[in-house]
């Protein structure tokens, strides 16, 4: 049975999240974060004393850990059990899962973990290489950006709301080495699939951006 595929890809701070979690609701889909898995093992790093230049201990801990994704109004992740997803969204963690996101062997781990959640009805897949490598056969794919300037704001605000201490020129400085990391690493590097609809979300609104999306569906 073919199983239908949704990928929007793009850079941190796209509102990739938000788009692809609404518009898996709204469709009745099944919802992968594909970046969620990266930061939980960069989480599940952190509870070790492995050394991240050590990649044969990495793939060790990639394939031990267990995740689970609730999606009701707001993204739940476990990590063997333990809901860790208010430590998702820490720069420390985001800039780890960027780190050993271009390792060719952890990608190697991961990504049949990402595949497996190809399940019916459907599956709307956020990411980086959803669509250019994961899921290249999926009957829909967007490709999801933001300025730097736009994204950094919106990064500062969202922390802020959290009460966690932020500095949006620290925040800027950080999604321009974290893009040219992902730009120019040699496994994956983030680029738009051909058959991408491009989608420039500077100044959208979410609602916007989701008829945008349902569009390119129906």
């Amino acid at each position: 049975m073919h199983i239908p595929v949704l990928t929007i890809d793009g850079p941190s701070g796209a509102g990739k999240g938000t788009v692809s979690r609404l518009a898996a609701k709204k469709l009745g889909w099944n919802y992968l974060d594909s970046g969620s898995i990266y930061r939980s093992l960069a989480i599940a790093l952190q509870k070790t004393s492995v050394d991240f230049e050590n990649v044969s201990e990495i793939v060790k801990v990639a394939q031990a850990m267990t995740l689970e994704f609730d999606c009701g109004d707001e993204l739940i992740v476990k990590l063997d059990g333990e809901d860790i997803t208010s430590q998702l969204g820490f720069e420390s963690t985001g800039s780890i899962a960027s780190q050993i996101a271009a390792l060719p062997d952890v990608r190697r781990v991961l990504l049949q973990k990402q595949r497996d959640f190809r399940q019916a009805p459907g599956l709307v897949a956020d990411g980086r290489d959803m669509g250019t490598v994961v899921f290249p056969d999926a009957d829909n794919k967007v490709f999801l950006t933001a300025s730097a300037a736009k994204r950094a704001e919106r990064r500062y605000k969202q922390l802020m709301e959290k009460e966690i201490d932020a500095n949006l020129a620290q925040i800027t400085n950080e999604i321009d080495v974290r893009d040219r990391r992902d730009r120019e690493r040699e496994t994956a590097p983030l680029a738009m699939a051909s058959d991408a609809l491009y989608i420039d979300s500077s100044d959208m609104t979410i609602d916007a951006v989701i008829e945008e999306v349902l569009n390119l569906i129906r």
